[in-house]
């Protein structure tokens, strides 16, 4: 396992797996509010679902990261939310630095394998909103990133359920893991994000696709930006459906 450190610059601190690659953050005044853009874009599963049905709903991220998302669903959506991470290390930094409460009714912290723990029965057809985002900490290309794997996700879901992933390295790269997505999925299941600045770019996926007009999604947007403070207007300008089979990589 890599050595996990925290930096700060007295405005936001930093989770690191043995590089200066920012892992997450969190902002020390705002500790249960979302820090950066793209971790900010994974909540577009907010789009598809009714707010008020949250609190009846249940959240999971593979990969805890700073646990900006857990503490996002569980604090601020009041959903049930679980997070799977692998290295402890990490577990005990994101409680003893970036503020992640003790596991109780309305959360919990599974120490384990994601591509494991997934393949259990209490996952199967039970999560509304489900966040992967594994990196190691060369940050080079997702660790867990095959059809079958996008499969498990998707049978993870329930009828309404969305996968959010993130995907961060070279062009080539996110492709390879959009085809996959797609194949698991099926077509007309996917949207995507153009990437931000920084290179990463979040890609939804649905269980059953909603037929929503941009009109309807303009409204969704301001009602989630309106309820959550996430800056949910912006993300239509550049969050579109995957329609077109996109080409196979060699």
């Amino acid at each position: 396992m890599p050595q996990v450190s925290v930096s700060d610059d007295g405005i936001a601190r930093y989770l690191h797996l043995g590089t200066p690659w920012v892992q997450g953050s969190m902002k020390l005044k705002e500790p249960f509010e979302i820090d950066l853009e793209y971790v900010q874009r994974m909540m577009a599963w907010l789009l598809f679902v009714d707010l008020d049905t949250l609190t009846e709903r249940k959240a999971v991220q593979l990969g805890l990261g700073a646990a900006a998302l857990t503490k996002f669903h569980y604090k601020k959506l009041k959903m049930h939310t679980s997070a799977v991470e692998i290295n402890p290390l990490v577990v005990n930094i994101c409680r003893t630095w970036f503020k992640l409460p003790h596991d109780n009714d309305m959360l919990e912290v599974v120490l384990g394998d994601a591509s494991m723990e997934i393949l259990k029965p209490r996952w199967q057809g039970a999560v509304d909103a489900l966040q992967v985002d594994l990196y190691d900490h060369n940050a080079a290309a997702p660790v867990l990133d095959s059809v079958e794997f996008y499969s498990d996700c998707r049978n993870m879901l329930t009828p309404e359920g969305c996968m959010t992933v993130n995907l961060f390295g070279r062009a080539s790269s996110y492709q390879r893991s959009l085809d996959k997505i797609t194949e698991a999925f099926g077509q007309g299941h996917v949207w995507a994000f153009k990437p931000t600045r920084e290179g990463n770019t979040i890609v939804l996926a649905q269980r059953v696709p909603t037929a929503l007009s941009r009109e309807e999604l303009q409204v969704r947007a301001e009602a989630v930006q309106a309820r959550f403070g996430l800056p949910a207007s912006k993300w239509l300008k550049v969050f579109k459906q995957v329609m077109d089979t996109p080409p196979k990589s060699a």
